[in-house]
């Protein structure tokens, strides 16, 4: 950004820390929302908007740690069956009541979702039956043990099967065979306030790609009155601007501000908070034969061999890379949650040691290296871009030539998706907590059919791993099933699968008047920023 004159500079500060009205809040946003369906796309700029218009069965805190929502309370019947206690006295958006019909319509539509980039149904597969004892009384009978159930169900929103045109009687069936569905909407249909009806603190006013989502007080919400008449959530993707936006008063809160410019924004009077998320920031290969973008190895494919897998992992400096290009807001990462977090280790990070790296590349074939394309968002991650270019310049010591394609979020995914980068560079918040999150979203081998792998780009598959993992998830006893995971995860490592590279250190900034608590899942949650007390 241009260096401003003092006069401008002072105008600027003034207007920033000017009260805002008392029953407002704009929030600067670094990415979109690409969808006001909240059951469509497992992504956290998706996840953060729609929380404030829906709610689950359970909710998370801050620190993830799990709390009743729409259930007020749940048992154990058995190794395979709970039972829901829903909370009574809550009303939908359009005044209807909620009551179990909506929750079983909610999860029967899933699976019906069309085109999902990341589907839900890696939280409904598992899903064997589900029946309403009374209207506020709700069974769920899993296919295995399921100990994560009250966590997995605060990603799965609860929407109005009145508004969506259900039947007066929803039975439930597996894998989309639900009955008393109607014309189920599709993602589209959202963008309209009269099919996006939630239970949440805050009602859709208006979502304009590109431009804003603006939501209302529901006063009849059953948590209390909201804090805030009117929310303004702007998606301002470059950094300068959105810093700017701040500044000059026109958001009260900005997320993710440029590392260097905190200073800058602390000078100005503003609140900067921050903490150590769970989100991991990796490196994914494309593991199968016919891999797209890579050159100079007579066709095949150089990532199918370990030993390649680990000469990129050693080649590049991630202690580097979190000073020099994250500032110090982040740390080196050696797995995929970041210690001591459910399932975690403490494994070391990989060593940098480029000469190693050359030996492995000659060993497995390939002493003049070869080139490859590398495929990263330009405005998803903090400094996403930077980190991909840096990972390439490293690369290159050990002789892989990288061509960085960077692209904006939304074309990223939709081209991760249909495999067309042979690496990428992403990132994962584990919406558990532990580690079976990343392991079955990332890593697990893809199975479109059991909701498996359904973010494993790379294709990476591990059959022994799989498992364990399977295993893991239906393990009640806490210590046993943290020592699968830990194992199961080693496996992944050691082999190579996939290659962690530095958890993110999350900010935000905002005027002195508010007040946010940090999340480890890096969402900005509107329905959580609070005025200061006078």
């Amino acid at each position: 950004m241009k260096a401003l004159t003092l006069p401008l500079m002072a105008g600027i500060m003034a207007a920033g820390l000017a009260p805002a009205s008392a029953q407002t809040l704009s929030i600067g946003l670094k990415s979109e929302a690409t969808s006001m369906d909240p059951q469509f796309h497992q992504l956290s700029t998706n996840i953060q908007v729609a929380k404030n218009i829906f709610e689950a069965l359970t909710t998370q805190d801050a620190l993830q740690m799990v709390t009743p929502g729409l259930a007020e309370s749940w048992e154990v019947v058995d190794d395979t069956t709970w039972r829901f206690k829903l909370r009574q006295g809550v009303k939908f958006h359009d005044g209807s009541d909620f009551t179990a019909r909506d929750v079983i319509y909610s999860f029967c539509r899933v699976p019906l979702v069309e085109n999902s980039p990341s589907p839900y149904t890696i939280f409904t597969g598992g899903i064997a039956d589900m029946a309403a004892e009374d209207d506020h009384t709700l069974t769920i009978t899993t296919t295995a043990t399921n100990p994560l159930l009250p966590v997995d169900l605060w990603s799965l929103a609860i929407l109005s099967a009145n508004a969506l045109g259900a039947e007066d009687q929803v039975t439930y069936g597996p894998e989309g065979t639900c009955e008393g569905m109607g014309d189920v909407p599709q993602a589209p249909a959202f963008n309209d306030p009269a099919i996006a009806v939630g239970t949440g603190p805050y009602i859709l006013d208006r979502y304009n790609r590109g431009s804003e989502v603006v939501v209302t007080r529901f006063d009849d919400y059953w948590g209390g009155t909201p804090d805030w008449e009117r929310v303004t959530m702007r998606p301002i993707t470059s950094d300068g601007p959105r810093v700017a936006a701040l500044l000059a008063g026109d958001v009260d809160m900005i997320e993710s501000p440029p590392i260097q410019d905190i200073p800058r924004i602390e000078q100005g009077g503003f609140t900067i908070v921050d903490a150590l998320s769970n989100r991991i920031i990796y490196l994914h290969m494309l593991q199968q034969e016919d891999a797209p973008g890579i050159g100079g190895t007579d066709g095949e494919n150089p990532l199918m061999d370990a030993r390649v897998r680990e000469a990129i992992s050693i080649s590049i400096n991630r202690e580097a890379i979190t000073e020099r290009i994250m500032g110090g807001y982040a740390q080196a990462a050696g797995e995929l949650l970041p210690p001591p977090m459910f399932g975690t280790s403490g494994r070391d990070v990989d060593p940098y040691d480029p000469d190693r790296a050359r030996e492995l590349l000659a060993e497995a074939g390939y002493p003049d290296g070869f080139s490859i394309t590398l495929g990263t968002p330009n405005d998803r991650y903090i400094n996403d871009e930077q980190v991909a270019q840096a990972v390439a310049q490293m690369l290159a010591q050990i002789g892989i030539s990288v061509s960085v394609d960077a692209s904006t979020a939304s074309q990223f995914f939709s081209r991760r998706n249909a495999l067309e980068f042979p690496v990428y560079l992403a990132g994962w918040g584990a919406s558990s907590g532990d580690m079976s999150s990343p392991l079955k979203s990332l890593v697990a081998t893809f199975d479109a059919a059991t909701g498996m792998g359904p973010t494993n780009a790379g294709r990476y598959s591990n059959p022994e791993m799989d498992t364990l993992l399977i295993e893991a998830m239906a393990t009640i006893d806490d210590e046993a099933r943290d020592q699968m995971l830990q194992d199961a995860q080693t496996m992944v490592l050691d082999d190579h699968g996939i290659i962690p590279l530095h958890y993110e250190q999350t900010v935000w900034a905002m005027k002195p008047d508010l007040i946010y608590e940090p999340r480890v899942d890096q969402y900005t949650m509107a329905r959580e920023v609070k005025r200061a007390a006078e």
